[in-house]
């Protein structure tokens, strides 16, 4: 799976950001969306605009962490792995019983999103299994993405030469645009357009940067540790006046 996100819909953090890079632009001409193509024949790729792309293929996906793809009331949504407790999650969401994992985490975000009464970290700390997803609401221009707790399923994020961002389950299409300014996607955290990346088993602690060097010697991206003595000034998010106000808030 594939996403670029527009710098104005995602920023990325200043730390993944390599000082020689040797990175390109991601979405000019379609560049990253070609390349995911021609790797993945018979990939599909959907385009969001100005905000980025998002494809997806079922070529070479590992049985036991299957990847879902979904659309609901302009909440698109991609899924890899699976998720255990998946009977609990529908009765708490309301769903039918049809509902699958990627449909889960769409109605997760839509209640989160309309005044849900768990802040995001419970709500992706309530997903136990092995799994990441990325979410983008078109109507809000909000981005949502996770990966679980021990990291199960491979997930990776990068900067490209126009500062987008852009995620990948595969380290070589991320690598492609983003060059040095790429790294694994933190396990146990999960990023959001206004708050952007926290750590949902440490919600209150904030989270270091260490930046990652290779075998000859260059900085490559960075990982992103919780700090144990640096505790976030809010842990909650504020009650706002509509429930298009309230996503700005996620």
């Amino acid at each position: 799976m594939l996403a670029v996100f527009d710098k104005s819909v995602a920023k990325s953090p200043e730390a993944l950001q390599s000082p020689q890079s040797n990175s390109v632009s991601a979405l000019k001409d379609g560049f990253l969306a070609q390349h995911f193509s021609s790797v993945h024949p018979g990939s599909v790729t959907v385009n969001l605009g100005p905000s980025g792309i998002l494809a997806y293929s079922l070529d070479k996906q590992n049985p036991l962490l299957p990847r879902l793809f979904a659309v609901v009331d302009d909440i698109f949504c991609l899924f890899q792995g699976h998720i255990e407790n998946v009977a609990n999650l529908k009765q708490q969401y309301g769903l039918n019983k049809t509902a699958n994992e990627v449909i889960i985490v769409i109605e997760a975000y839509r209640t989160l999103r309309d005044r849900g009464p768990y802040p995001a970290a419970q709500v992706v700390r309530d997903f136990r299994g092995k799994f990441t997803f990325i979410l983008f609401d078109s109507g809000s221009k909000t981005t949502f993405f996770a990966a679980d707790a021990d990291g199960s399923v491979p997930f990776f994020w990068g900067t490209d030469a126009d500062g987008n961002l852009v995620l990948s389950d595969e380290t070589e299409i991320v690598t492609k645009s983003c060059g040095k300014s790429s790294a694994p996607f933190p396990k146990g955290c999960y990023f959001t357009t206004s708050g952007g990346l926290s750590s949902f088993e440490h919600p209150r602690n904030e989270l270091k940067p260490v930046p990652r060097v290779d075998s000859s010697g260059e900085v490559c991206g960075a990982t992103f540790k919780v700090d144990a003595d640096a505790k976030k000034e809010t842990t909650g998010m504020p009650r706002v006046g509509s429930a298009a106000n309230w996503s700005n808030n996620i």
